[in-house]
C-alpha cells in the first residue's frame, strides 16, 4: 500500500508499540580454583551450593587434617548472599582422568584373544582302555581373571575329560594343536596361521612353543604343561584318533565359590562351535575359554582424580565381595557406585541407579535413578540418550584455547556419562513383537559395582599444600600459578561462558602477576565483567599494598584489603582468607537487594556478617591512603563490624568509570542491549528494524532510570546516524547517551550555631 496520499482518501497506518520488553539474561559470578571433585578445566554452571557440593565436593582430607578450598568458601558465600548462578572452573596440577565402571556384565561369552588371566582348558580323549571319562569336574580353581573362584565344569558326553590348568599364553589366542609335534598349524580361531613345536617327555606333553607367528600368537610364546595338568598321576600316550572322538563339548561352567570377577551361581555356556572342528584329527586340543562375561556398557565419572576410585568390585551386595554391611572397601562420600536394579528381557529394558560410594546395602543412598532404559540406539530411552555421553578435550590453536566436544547426547547426569555401549540391541523386537534371541543376553545382569582407573591427585606428589594464610607464590593450596593458565584462557571465550564478575581466590598480584594480568586482560577484552583481584599475600604492610596497586590502570578491575578471618565451614577453625573470596558475595547481595548500579559498599550493602575480624583494623588515615591508591578498604566499626568501605576501580584517571557501581551499570546495560542487537543481525536495514530496536531499548532504560541507575539517557538510531553510505556498508548504527547516577561517598555536614533570635536562612 502507498505510504502517502496523492488523491483524496484515507491512509490507515499501523505503529506497533506493544512489544513486550524481555528481561536480561542473568549472568552470575565466575570462580576459578581447586576443588575436591569435579571435571578439571571444564567451566561448569551451577545454581545452588548443594549443586556445587554434589559436583565439586566439600572438605579436603589430607593426613589427619581437614581443609576447605577457597573456591568452596567463595561459592558458599556467593549463594548465601543471594547469588543465583555461578560458573566454576576447577584447576589442578598434572594429569587427571575419570574413573570407569567395573564389570557391568551381560550374559555373552567372549572368545576374543588377548584377555590376560583367562582360563585355559585342555580336552584329551579317552585312553586306550576305553573307560568312560568323567562328565563333571568339581571344585576346579579358576586362575587369572577368575582368581579365588571355584567352579563345577560339565561336559556334554563321555568321549573326553576336561582338565583345567593355569597355563599362560603370552598375547592370547584360541586354536587347536594337531597330532604332529613339529611345525604344525594351530587349527582355526584367532590362532590361525601359527606353527608350534610340541615337546613330549615320557609320553607327557611338557611344553608347546610357537615357532611361526600367526594371528593371536607371537614367536616364542610358550605353554608349559606339567603331568598334573594332564589329569593327575600317570602318563598319557599321544596317539592318532578319529576326529569325532575329540569333539567333546563343555556344556556349562557354573561358579560355586565367589572370587574376583565372579559370583556364586554365575553360569557360562560354551558350545561345541567355540571349541572348533579341526581340519585333521588331533590328539590334543587347547582352548582359551574366557569365563568373564562381556561388559554390557561402560560408565565414566564426570569427576576426575583418584578420589573417584573405589577399587574393590562389588559384584553383588554381599559380604563376600564387599566389606560387611555391603559397603565398598574404599567407598566414600566423594565417590559413587552403580547398581542395576531391574532387568526385563521381554521388553529389553533395565534400570540403573547411581549410589553414593559409602552407602550400604541396607541403607542405599541413591543420587540418581534411570528407569526403563535400554541398549537400542533407535529408542528414545537409549542409555546414552538418557544419561548422556558427551566428553571434551582442551585444544589450543595459536592464541585460542577451547573445548572440543565428542559424543552424541548432552549429559543429563551430574555424576556419570556413558563411555561405550559394547552390546547394542538395535531394533530389539521381531515383527511379531517378541524379543530377538540374539539380543536378550546383551542386557546387563543384576548387581552393583564400583569405579576404578582414575588418575590425578589434589595434592601432587612431592609438593606441600599451604592453605589459608599460609599460601605463597610457590604453593597455593597445593598448586602454582601456571596450573591456572588453561582455565583462565578458556574463560576468555565470551560466546561460551558468560559472567559479570570473576575471582581467582588463592592467586595475588605480588606472587602471580602473569595469571592476574591474564584475568584482567580477559575482562578488558570481553567488556562484560569486572575482575576482583588480590594484591598481596597475608601479613603484608600497607605500603606494599599501595605499591602493587600503582602498577595497574584498569576500570574493569577492583581490589580490596586487608585479609579477613572467618570460620572454616568444614573444620570449624578460625582461618584468614583473601578478600576476593568474599567480594563476589557482596556483589551478589547488592544485586539481590538493590541493583548492580548501586555501590557494593557501605553499611547497607557492604556488611560482612560471616567475617570474624579483619587482618588489620584500619584507621581513617589508613583508609585515606588506600582509597587514594584505588584500593578499597575493608573497615572495622564498633557497632557494625567489618564493612566494605570503598568502591573504586583501579582506573587512574578521574571519571565516572573509576567507580565500581558505574562500571557494573555499563556492564549490565551493554549486556542487555547487546542481546537485543544480536537479534537484528542480518535483518533488513530499514525504519522498521530500527524502530524494533528502539521500542525494546527505551523502555528498559526508562526502568533503569526509575530504579536510580541513570539521571538521563537518549537513544539515537535513525537516518541521522544511518546515512545512505552507512547503509551501503551493511552497517546499522545506534548511539546511546547515558548520564549515570553518582553515589554519595563524601558527605559534608555543616553544623551552624546561631545566636538567640537569629533568623534561619531560607
Amino acid at each position: 500500500m502507498a505510504e502517502t496520499l496523492i488523491s483524496p482518501g484515507v491512509l490507515a497506518r499501523e505503529n506497533d508499540q506493544s512489544f513486550v520488553t524481555s528481561q536480561p539474561v542473568e549472568r552470575g559470578a565466575a570462580i576459578v580454583g581447586p576443588t575436591v571433585l569435579g571435571p578439571v578445566e571444564r567451566p561448569t554452571l551451577i545454581s545452588s551450593f548443594s549443586s556445587y557440593q554434589a559436583i565439586f565436593g566439600g572438605a579436603l582430607k589430607s593426613g589427619s587434617n581437614e581443609y576447605t578450598y577457597l573456591t568452596s568458601i567463595a561459592a558458599n558465600q556467593y549463594f548465601q548472599n543471594g547469588g543465583n548462578s555461578l560458573l566454576v572452573t576447577r584447576v589442578a596440577s598434572g594429569s587427571f582422568e575419570p574413573a570407569t565402571s567395573i564389570d557391568i556384565r551381560n550374559n555373552i561369552i567372549s572368545t576374543t584373544s588377548g584377555l590376560q588371566g583367562s582360563i585355559f582348558a585342555q580336552l584329551q580323549p579317552n585312553q586306550g582302555s576305553g573307560s568312560a571319562a568323567p562328565a563333571t569336574y568339581t571344585s576346579v580353581s579358576l586362575s587369572g581373571g577368575g582368581s579365588g573362584a571355584e567352579a563345577t565344569v560339565t561336559t556334554s558326553n563321555s568321549n573326553g575329560i576336561l582338565i583345567v590348568g593355569t597355563l599362560t599364553l603370552g598375547t592370547g589366542g584360541t586354536g587347536l594343536v594337531d597330532d604332529t609335534f613339529l611345525a604344525r598349524s594351530l587349527g582355526n580361531g584367532t590362532g590361525t596361521g601359527a606353527e608350534a613345536t610340541v615337546v613330549v617327555a615320557g609320553n607327557v606333553v611338557t611344553s608347546i612353543t610357537i615357532t611361526n607367528v600367526g594371528s593371536g600368537y607371537v614367536v616364542g610364546d610358550e605353554l608349559t604343561i606339567a603331568g598334573a595338568d594332564l589329569g593327575g598321576s600317570g602318563t598319557y600316550t599321544i596317539g592318532a584318533l578319529e576326529q569325532d572322538q575329540i569333539l567333546t563339548e563343555i556344556s556349562a561352567v557354573q561358579i560355586t565359590t565367589d572370587g574376583t570377577g565372579y559370583t556364586a551361581g554365575d553360569t557360562v555356556t560354551i558350545a561345541a562351535s567355540d571349541i572348533g572342528t579341526p581340519a585333521i584329527a588331533p590328539t590334543f586340543i587347547l582352548i582359551q575359554a574366557n569365563l568373564e562375561t562381556d561388559k554390557a556398557f561402560v560408565l565414566e565419572t564426570i569427576s576426575e582424580g583418584i578420589v573417584m576410585n573405589n577399587t574393590f568390585p562389588a559384584g553383588s551386595d554381599n559380604a563376600s565381595t564387599e566389606s560387611p554391611g555391603g559397603t565398598l572397601s574404599s567407598g566414600s562420600a566423594d565417590n559413587i557406585r552403580w547398581q542395576i536394579t531391574s532387568v526385563n528381557t521381554s521388553s529389553g529394558v533395565f534400570s540403573i541407579a547411581i549410589r553414593r560410594g559409602n552407602d550400604t546395602s541396607n541403607r542405599p543412598v541413591v543420587l540418581e535413578q534411570y528407569n526403563n532404559i535400554n541398549l537400542d540406539p533407535f529408542s528414545p530411552n537409549y542409555i546414552s540418550r538418557a544419561i548422556g555421553d558427551l566428553t571434551s578435550n582442551v585444544v589450543t590453536e595459536g592464541a585460542d584455547t577451547f573445548l572440543q566436544e565428542s559424543g552424541s547426547f548432552r549429559n543429563i547426569s551430574s555424576y556419570v556419562r556413558v563411555k561405550s555401549v559394547n552390546a547394542p540391541t538395535p531394533n530389539y523386537f521381531n515383527n511379531d513383537g517378541s524379543a530377538k534371541n540374539e539380543f536378550t543376553s546383551s542386557l546387563p545382569q543384576l548387581g552393583s559395582g564400583s569405579f576404578d582407573g582414575a588418575v590425578g591427585s589434589n595434592i601432587p606428589a612431592g609438593r606441600a599444600a599451604n592453605f589459608y594464610q599460609y599460601i605463597s607464590n610457590l604453593d597455593s593450596q597445593g598448586l602454582i600459578g601456571d596450573d591456572y593458565n588453561t582455565a583462565i584462557a578458556l574463560l576468555a571465550n565470551q560466546d561460551d561462558y558468560q559472567y559479570n564478575v570473576i575471582s581467582v581466590p588463592g592467586l595475588y598480584q605480588r606472587g602471580h602477576a602473569t595469571q592476574i594480568t591474564s584475568v584482567m586482560n580477559n575482562s578488558i577484552q570481553r567488556g562484560d565483567n569486572i575482575a576482583v583481584i588480590d594484591l598481596v599475600e597475608y601479613n603484608q604492610n600497607l605500603s606494599e599494598v599501595v605499591n602493587q596497586a600503582a602498577g595497574i590502570d584498569n576500570s574493569y578491575t577492583a581490589t580490596y584489603w586487608p585479609w579477613l578471618q572467618t570460620v572454616d565451614p568444614n573444620s570449624g577453625q578460625l582461618v584468614f582468607i583473601p578478600p576476593s573470596t568474599f567480594i563476589p558475595g557482596v556483589y551478589a547481595f547488592t544485586d539481590a537487594s538493590s541493583d548492580p548500579w548501586f555501590a557494593p559498599a557501605g553499611i547497607t550493602r557492604g556488611g560482612m556478617g560471616q567475617v570474624v575480624r579483619a587482618e588489620r583494623k584500619l584507621t581513617s588515615t589508613n583508609r585515606d591512603t588506600l582509597y587514594e591508591a584505588n584500593v578499597n578498604p575493608i573497615a572495622t566499626f564498633p557497632q557494625q563490624g567489618v564493612v566494605v568501605f570503598g568502591q573504586k576501580t583501579l582506573q587512574k584517571a578521574a571519571s565516572a568509570l573509576d567507580r565500581v557501581n558505574v562500571r557494573r551499570l555499563l556492564i549490565t546495560l551493554k549486556g542487555f542491549i547487546s542481546q537485543i542487537a544480536d537479534n537484528l543481525v542480518f535483518e533488513q536495514n530499514t525504519i522498521a528494524t530500527r524502530q524494533n530496536f528502539l521500542t525494546q531499548v527505551n523502555p528498559y532504560l526508562e526502568s533503569v532510570q526509575q530504579r536510580q541507575g541513570l539521571y538521563a539517557f537518549k537513544v539515537v538510531m535513525d537516518e541521522q546516524n544511518n546515512t545512505p553510505d552507512v547503509i551501503d556498508r551493511n552497517e546499522l548504527v545506534g548511539q546511546i547517551f547515558l548520564q549515570p547516577t553518582r553515589t554519595a561517598e563524601f558527605i559534608l555536614l555543616d553544623f551552624n550555631v546561631l545566636p538567640t533570635g537569629a533568623t534561619f536562612p531560607a
